[in-house]
């Protein structure tokens, strides 16, 4: 271990000390993390949440909400002067305006402090006077998060688990093409290196379009003020039988190694070991109708996911964590709003069953883990119509390319998670009976009473389990 790591080791140790300290004698503070996959709805998610804490109305299931215990919530100064804040004031004008559309995905890291007068529960009702909870919101790319597998990974170990990946993946045609021409133990050009970065950066775009998850390097997909630079101008290539020094591949190894140096370890360091709960948003709507190969893809990311959570694997991650933990993680299916409701507990049962998978290939054990189907905000109605002699479970919404309202019928999920998860896991290419649909709307125009925030489903739910026990 270096001076380097001693000294990270011994920050952060002091760090959570002195948060544990302040948060029990003081002001307790609860680091939120939001992360989400391949378009799960992130920046929607925090913007409807924090409408909802201001104005309470419809959240029932959070229990300080429905005892009439929070007073009052109101926003802070974020208390990192570093880290840009979260637009939320943007985002709710974006949803609440006269021509209501989408917000603008963030595309780095970003946080927000809400600040929520709470009154005590049971026996310190009696004996203690409201106190303060500060909720910090910190809002970040699920691409990144991935990255954590990198750590454990050598570049040539990196380069055969993607190569695996590209099997029988049109998306990466254009990327195989390009490595016919390449000879790793050639002398490294700094033009080849680009050429193939930017081939493979485009097919990491592709394989998310597509509905893939596992799509990293995460800043290849959102590179920022490092695009260009020689930390993000690498890629995976076949490895010769001899690497000389000077040459393409080792050149590309030692590349691949600074980005884990230089852009993951510091994420990891400034931002997740800081954090107490999380909840990772995913379309698995979108992952159902791409086909088995997107859903075994997403099983397999929140596999990863959950390793990224266990410290202990990583000698790295042990120095940071030091005995930190998150507490809870939750796994939410956004988009249930998609779904009429008699289906959205088929939805949370696939969510569960691919949970438990991922818990027991990761191994996990430590914090608390659940999953549930939400919609942040809600943008259907339901109605039922008949068709050909049946009766179709439909929602009814504005659609958002053409701006006509539509009714959409998804097709019918299975009552057994296995009927999509067994093809997955076996390498289907497609579903045998079924035809899953995803239908894009725009946010509905909102009329909202005094009191309440945005429509929502399960919203309410979700922060009873992040925060619930803490107010």
């Amino acid at each position: 271990m270096g001076l380097g790591d001693i000294a990270d080791g011994l920050s952060r140790s002091v760090e959570n000390v002195g948060g544990a300290v302040s948060g029990a004698f003081f002001e307790p503070v609860i680091r939120l993390g939001v992360t989400g996959l391949s378009r799960a709805g992130k920046t929607v998610f925090i913007t409807s949440l924090v409408a909802n804490l201001l104005d309470r109305g419809r959240m029932p299931q959070l229990a300080a909400a429905a005892e009439g215990r929070i007073l009052t919530a109101y926003l802070q100064p974020q208390p990192d002067d570093t880290v840009p804040r979260f637009d939320y004031e943007t985002h709710l004008a974006a949803l609440t305006s006269d021509a209501p559309h989408w917000p603008e995905s963030t595309r780095a890291v970003s946080q927000l402090r809400l600040s929520l007068r709470v009154r005590p529960a049971g026996l310190l009702a009696g004996l203690q006077g409201p106190r303060t909870v500060h909720l910090d919101i910190v809002d970040y790319p699920g691409e990144w998060l991935l990255d954590l597998e990198l750590l454990d990974l050598s570049y040539a170990e990196w380069v055969a688990k993607v190569f695996a990946r590209l099997e029988g993946r049109a998306e990466a045609d254009g990327y195989r093409a390009a490595l016919e021409a390449v000879d790793g133990a050639a002398r490294f050009d700094e033009g080849t290196a680009r050429g193939l970065s930017r081939e493979f950066a485009a097919y990491l775009r592709d394989a998310r379009e597509a509905g893939y998850s596992d799509c990293t390097p995460g800043r290849f997909l959102l590179p920022g003020e490092m695009e260009g630079s020689p930390v993000l101008t690498f890629a995976p290539i076949p490895e010769p039988e001899r690497t000389g020094r000077g040459s393409l591949w080792r050149e590309m190894e030692r590349r691949y190694e600074a980005y884990k140096a230089r852009v993951v370890k510091p994420f990891f360091r400034d931002h997740f070991s800081r954090i107490d709960r999380q909840i990772v948003l995913v379309d698995a709507l979108g992952a159902i109708h791409s086909g088995p190969p997107a859903m075994e893809d997403l099983r397999r990311a929140m596999a990863d996911i959950l390793g990224a959570f266990r410290p202990g694997r990583n000698a790295f991650l042990s120095r940071l964590f030091l005995g930190r933990r998150v507490e809870k993680i939750l796994f939410a299916a956004t988009k249930a709003d998609h779904l009429h409701h008699r289906q959205h507990g088929r939805l949370t049962a696939i969510m569960e069953a691919m949970l438990r998978e991922a818990r027991n290939r990761a191994d996990f054990a430590g914090a608390r883990t659940e999953a549930m189907a939400v919609a942040a905000l809600r943008a259907t109605v339901e109605e039922t119509l008949s068709h050909g002699g049946r009766e179709l479970d439909c929602v009814r919404g504005t659609l958002l390319d053409g701006g006509r309202q539509a009714a959409f019928y998804p097709g019918e999920l299975p009552e057994d998670p296995q009927r999509l998860l067994g093809p997955a896991r076996q390498g289907a290419e497609a579903w045998l009976d079924d035809d899953y649909q995803v239908m894009r709307f725009a946010p509905a125009r909102l009329r909202l009473k005094p009191g309440e925030g945005p429509p929502h489903i399960r919203l309410d739910k979700a922060a009873q389990f992040l925060i619930g026990d803490r107010l």
